[in-house]
């Protein structure tokens, strides 16, 4: 069967300020165009079913990597993932997370999918990415339609999981999001813009508008994102983890940041684990304390692809890897 878009008004604004309109005047009844590789296959399925959509992609302002007075960077929200893995700054400084937007998806998506679209998309769970019929064969789902989670049938609430695989990266560097409304301008730290629920997993009203990604100067910073998936592109991830190590002179670890992706609502920072690394060299027994720890923290559920037992031993051999690969090399080499 084929499945078609329903009817919308299609709005294009050329500036920010008249996006910002556009979105306040739908009263909560819009939804934002980036790159459409997330929205549109949703609106086919009937999960999103806005009365406007609001084209964001004609808005330059929001488009682009610029260099802050600090240091870090600024990256427009209509920046495609193509343009993030290739930008020379952010392979440099931020290499966690030109790596993740390089493992999205395919090349084709990859030149349309946005920075914003990623950092927003859509929780996603085996009872809720169906179309339209197969939900309601089942009676649909607490997330769209129905009143009881399938995953958790006792549970009160949704366990759709995150499919970002920019967001566990942005948790780790401790990025921020700028949000635009009629009512003015936030910053957000990225690790509170995430909410560890299915249904409300963003942090922004429904007037608002994400602007840009900022990242904080580097700061001598070493990242890593490791991406599990059952194919070796197109999939969403079922398990992401992302790590952000600062290093001493000495080889040991000053900060340390572990965030996991795809295991939950919303990306898991595994802050034991992290004290298990800061203070410490990276030695194989630092390095496994660290990685038993993900292990122990981290409860996949049975609502995305391959099973929560596999996801969960995975996090455990990605922590690991990541972990061996941001190692100094020693004073002998």
């Amino acid at each position: 069967m084929m499945l078609r878009l329903t009817r919308f008004d299609h709005r294009a604004p050329s500036t920010l300020a008249e996006a910002v309109r556009l979105v306040a005047e739908s009263r909560g009844k819009a939804e934002l165009l980036g790159g459409g590789t997330d929205l549109f296959p949703g609106m086919k399925r009937g999960l999103f079913e806005p009365k406007v959509v609001v084209s964001l992609r004609h808005v330059r302002e929001l488009h682009g990597v610029r260099r802050n007075p600090d240091g870090g960077l600024t990256v427009g929200a209509t920046t495609t993932l193509r343009e993030l893995s290739q930008d020379r700054a952010v392979r440099s400084s931020y290499t966690a997370l030109a790596v993740a937007a390089g493992l999205v998806a395919n090349p084709q998506i990859r030149a349309m999918a946005t920075v914003g679209g990623n950092l927003c998309s859509d929780t996603r769970c085996n009872y809720y990415d169906q179309s339209y019929l197969w939900r309601q064969a089942v009676d649909f789902c607490l997330k769209k339609d129905g009143d009881i989670c399938r995953v958790a049938p006792g549970s009160p609430r949704c366990w759709a999981v995150s499919s970002s695989d920019l967001a566990p990266v942005c948790v780790a560097l401790g990025a921020g999001v700028r949000l635009v409304s009629v009512r003015g301008d936030r910053i957000l730290p990225t690790r509170e813009f995430f909410h560890d629920d299915g249904m409300a997993h963003l942090g922004m009203s429904a007037d608002e508008i994400l602007a840009d990604l900022i990242l904080p100067p580097p700061d001598g910073t070493v990242s890593a994102y490791l991406k599990l998936r059952r194919r070796g592109s197109t999939d969403f991830p079922v398990l992401g983890v992302a790590l952000a190590l600062r290093m001493d002179p000495e080889g040991r670890c000053n900060r340390a940041r572990i965030v996991v992706g795809a295991v939950a609502p919303s990306p898991v920072e595994v802050e034991e684990a992290e004290r298990a690394l800061e203070g410490q060299p990276l030695t194989d027994d630092v390095i496994d304390r660290a990685a038993e720890l993900v292990y122990a923290a981290v409860r996949p559920m049975d609502n995305t692809d391959l099973t929560p037992y596999h996801r969960k031993r995975m996090a455990k051999l990605f922590v690991r890897r990541g972990l061996a690969s941001l190692r100094p090399p020693s004073r002998a080499d």
